[in-house]
């Protein structure tokens, strides 16, 4: 399981090491080279991380001395410079090439995961009170509930051991999910290799198992209860096997729900909702929310692994420090030389 860093200092300096190995300095030859594209990145996943606005943060980097020395900022970015940041660096494209970065320094040689659940969750697009939500228009009509026609739509794959989000694919909703696991699984590979994945059954279909295993060669599990009741075995093969053996034990299924408790971090940490307004950027935005939980646990992690690593070397070297010295006494000559030498 994983701990997310609720330090600013230390989510700014992974963030700056992210940047740096996913963006070039400058963007381009002849630009004003007063802020690194690193140093913008970072301001960037600061404003998800206060959850704040391009105007909150710019406010917050001119008050908090510390965040400005870790970044390297002489002077505070304008807000206007932070919103042409952000339409920059988070195109679809350069995103994907920070969530591999990110997983890369996670996971370091070990591209290698046993199992990924998949899912999807709706974000609002605006903050409704919840008086407003469940107002009366008339007497007779019950509480109104829902007040959207669409929303932003985040879908996550995620590795189960560690809540670290291994492949992110963002669209507006509602939308069904059947037709979104061939894209969120090739969104997966490029990052990592899973050895099975385990989704709801939103993408019960036998194509998708088909893709899966026989494709990619990565077992899949996802209930088979896609369309009308009966009580009629399906019939594709891959599914007919879901029906028949699935439970929480086979194939570890019962782990799906870590991509639930993903999804749960991010909007109680983060945000619930978005506030751009048109389509790309709330795409942005929602990559930007999945870029920074995998930030604020890339410090944990790696930091435990190397506070481990280092402890084992300690360890080692205690061991090699003691041999050395139950073996100094015997080895080790009188002071009055060899019997019979005097000189």
């Amino acid at each position: 399981m994983s701990t997310t860093s609720k330090s600013p200092v230390r989510v700014a300096k992974q963030a700056l090491a992210v940047g740096s190995n996913a963006f070039p300095r400058y963007a381009h030859r002849y630009s004003p080279k007063l802020y690194t594209q690193p140093q913008l990145f970072a301001c960037l996943v600061l404003k998800t991380f206060f959850k704040s606005d391009y105007r909150g943060i710019a406010e917050q980097l001119r008050d908090l001395s510390d965040l400005r020395r870790t970044l390297g900022l002489e002077r505070v970015p304008h807000f206007t410079t932070l919103h042409k940041a952000a339409q920059r660096l988070l195109r679809q494209a350069r995103a994907r090439r920070v969530l591999r970065t990110t997983v890369r320094r996670f996971f370091r040689r070990r591209r290698r995961s046993p199992r990924v659940a998949l899912d999807s969750s709706g974000f609002d697009c605006g903050h409704a009170s919840r008086y407003f939500v469940r107002r009366r228009t008339r007497k007779e009509n019950p509480w109104k509930t829902v007040v959207y026609s669409r929303y932003a739509k985040m879908e996550l794959s995620v590795d189960c051991q560690t809540h670290f989000i291994v492949g992110v694919l963002a669209s507006r909703g509602p939308r069904v999910d059947v037709d979104r696991f061939a894209p969120l699984l090739d969104a997966t590979l490029e990052t990592i290799r899973p050895q099975r994945a385990v989704a709801d059954a939103g993408y019960d279909s036998e194509p998708n198992h088909r893709y899966a295993r026989d494709v990619h060669g990565i077992a899949s599990f996802f209930p088979a209860t896609h369309g009308r009741p009966t009580d009629k075995l399906p019939s594709g093969r891959h599914r007919r096997r879901m029906k028949l053996r699935l439970t929480k034990t086979y194939g570890g299924y019962g782990q799906r729900w870590q991509v639930e408790t993903a999804f749960s971090m991010i909007k109680r940490r983060s945000a619930t909702a978005v506030h751009a307004r048109t389509y790309w950027s709330q795409c942005r935005e929602l990559w930007l929310l999945a870029i920074t939980h995998n930030v604020m646990i890339l410090y944990v992690g790696t930091g435990f692994l190397q506070s481990r690593s280092r402890l084992l070397f300690q360890r080692a070297l205690g061991r090699v420090i003691n041999a050395r010295g139950t073996a100094e006494p015997a080895d080790k000559p009188s002071a009055s030389g060899p019997a019979g030498s005097g000189r």
